[in-house]
């Protein structure tokens, strides 16, 4: 934890006792941080919200944010900075997720602009009751004018990032605000030629919880010359809507689930600069209907709570990924090592990718999604992909039963979204025509939806629920 210092400016570095400082954002005082229906948010307006909600929040070394509005997710998450706290980031808004990181750190409270803790937002029937020491931000925020741009400590851990529960238990990965300013940094460098000059617009359907969404709709407009919606649109008429709050052509950052249902919509979107998507797969026939039907480009993000975003692909014509300057991947027996600037130390993902000449990547899978039936081996995010690719296929995943049959053999089962017209013969038929048969589910079953989270993934603890009479 850090004590803040005051400085004019707000540039660069400042020496402050031996320590390397960074200003907490960007940019003059005027330039526009957020928007939304009622106009721009000024950065000077922001810093008198941030040092306002400052001096209410309690003495804590850690705080849970579950600001549903972007905006006020914004406010807390510096406000809690500026008083040496950590932001912990649960992977959902489950309760149980809230409660699980409360139970690893309990010396924490919670931070929020509901009355209750906005649970129904992560797929719950019913609101939750607020949990403990619980802190609801005032309907009117207050503010605090005065003094110049604050400064963090580079070392200073301002969040916890968990990991979304896709592959196991979530992990916790800290952040300290040198390495959030160095991998913004990147990420502005990424995205510099989706835009013109001037301040970018962002309209995000992603959760700022989620490291993605921190990344590109709460860290890009805090350091960048970008400013965001203050609202997260779920449902592509409130995207629409969102998007022509905007003052100039908008980056839209969304996931795969919320591309392909906005394409299916019809819904007439305002031009765009551009759509980044990351969490998930982005199917390469997704991405040339959404470019068709949008007329930007499509970018697709690489990478991980623990890495951060490092790599980028335009899909609809790239199979390929191009890492960020500086970025080094390094293939080990059971993942990957990703060197980054922004990182101190060579991290490791549990993606197996194959480099070409030029230093880009493409992903062969994860060790843990490595079957072998029969003696022949294959990659169950592959299968899915396979899945996925067939005509009528709306979502779906190809998954291993946790458990043996009785001949010791884990079958392999599918779990499918799809159009009615698409029986289940015609689609074991399509499937075939890419698939070795040994890799064949010997059981589909159909659902309405999938049980993803807000980002797209889908929890292990999920999917097994929903497979667990798919073992035999």
């Amino acid at each position: 934890m850090s004590a803040v210092v005051w400085e004019q400016g707000g540039a660069g570095f400042a020496a402050v006792d031996g320590a390397r400082r960074l200003p907490l954002a960007g940019g003059d005082g005027q330039r526009a941080i957020a928007f939304g229906g009622d106009g721009p948010v000024p950065l000077a307006t922001f810093l008198a919200h941030v040092r306002g909600v400052a001096a209410s929040l309690p003495e804590a070394p850690y705080a849970l944010n579950l600001c549903e509005d972007r905006y006020r997710f914004l406010v807390a998450f510096c406000a809690v900075a500026l008083r040496g706290q950590t932001t912990l980031l649960p992977p959902s808004r489950t309760r149980g997720a809230i409660d699980d990181v409360r139970a690893r750190h309990p010396d924490s409270y919670c931070i929020g602009d509901r009355d209750d803790c906005g649970c129904d937002a992560a797929g719950e029937a019913e609101p939750a009751a607020m949990p403990p020491h619980y802190v609801r931000l005032p309907d009117v925020l207050p503010l605090a004018p005065g003094g110049g741009m604050p400064t963090l400590d580079a070392e200073a851990v301002v969040a916890i990032g968990f990991t979304s529960g896709s592959t196991g238990v979530p992990a916790a990965n800290a952040k300290t605000w040198g390495s959030f300013h160095a991998s913004t940094a990147q990420n502005l460098a990424a995205l510099a030629d989706l835009h013109g000059a001037g301040t970018l617009p962002v309209v995000a359907t992603v959760p700022p919880q989620h490291m993605y969404g921190m990344e590109l709709s709460v860290l890009l407009p805090l350091l960048g010359d970008a400013a965001v919606h203050g609202a997260r649109p779920f449902f592509p008429e409130d995207i629409a809507a969102a998007l022509r709050d905007a003052p100039t052509p908008a980056l839209l950052v969304t996931t795969p689930v919320h591309l392909r249902t906005l394409v299916d919509s019809g819904v007439a979107l305002p031009p765009l600069a551009a759509i980044v998507t990351a969490t998930a797969p982005l199917p390469q026939a997704l991405a040339a209907q959404a470019e068709a039907r949008f007329g930007c480009e499509v970018r697709e993000l690489f990478g991980s709570t623990e890495t951060c975003i490092f790599a980028r692909r335009r899909t609809a014509r790239e199979i390929a990924w191009t890492p960020f300057a500086g970025v080094r991947l390094q293939p080990v027996p059971d993942g990957t090592l990703v060197a980054a600037p922004h990182l101190p130390e060579p991290r490791m993902l549990a993606d197996i990718v194959e480099l070409d000449a030029q230093g880009r990547f493409v992903l062969r899978g994860r060790q843990a999604d490595m079957i072998e039936i029969a003696g022949k081996r294959a990659s169950l995010a592959d299968l899915t992909r396979r899945l996925l690719a067939i005509d009528g296929v709306r979502d779906g995943v190809i998954c291993q039963a946790a458990t043996a049959d009785a001949y010791g053999v884990r079958r392999i089962a599918a779990v499918v979204v799809a159009d009615s017209a698409l029986d289940d013969t015609a689609l074991l038929a399509a499937l075939r025509e890419s698939t070795d048969p040994v890799f064949l589910p010997r059981r589909l079953r159909r659902v309405d939806a999938l049980p993803r989270n807000e980002t797209g993934k889908l929890p292990r603890a999920a999917l097994e629920a929903l497979l667990g009479d798919a073992a035999g």
